[in-house]
């Protein structure tokens, strides 16, 4: 199902739109979600790291990876949120576990990361301040 339904001012089917609407989801997102400004901060952090450790176009690559998966994960978690939160606002057992599960894909895709993370900078920033 095609989103841009609920922006008049947009012509439907347009590529353009497609685009615009999903920055402006990420944008949403990010005003709105504790979690994906804390990731989006820890991924400057990172980022600022690998430039100061010269990290390779190797090692670029799998952190851009990991980064995107986190973020990606936690843009779907906050997604399936809203959802299920649409659906019913009462408690229920299998809302509790699908918004559950979904935190935990997220929790999962940061510790990979983390481990990506450790792996590639960790020896470069140890031998910055041994030698």
């Amino acid at each position: 199902m095609n989103s841009d339904y609920k922006d008049k001012r947009i012509k439907k089917n347009s590529q353009l739109s497609s685009f615009r609407l999903a920055f402006l989801g990420i944008c949403s997102a990010f005003m709105k979600e504790r979690n994906l400004r804390i990731h989006f901060c820890l991924m400057a952090i990172v980022v600022i790291l690998g430039f100061f450790c010269h990290i390779s176009l190797h090692e670029w690559m799998f952190i851009f990876i990991a980064i995107g998966l986190v973020i990606s994960m936690e843009l779907m978690n906050t997604a399936l949120e809203r959802v299920v939160d649409l659906v019913t606002k009462e408690y229920h057992p299998l809302a509790k576990q699908a918004k559950d599960i979904a935190a935990g894909a997220v929790l999962f895709s940061a510790i990979i990361a983390l481990l990506i993370g450790i792996i590639i900078i960790l020896p470069k920033l140890l031998d910055l301040y041994i030698y």
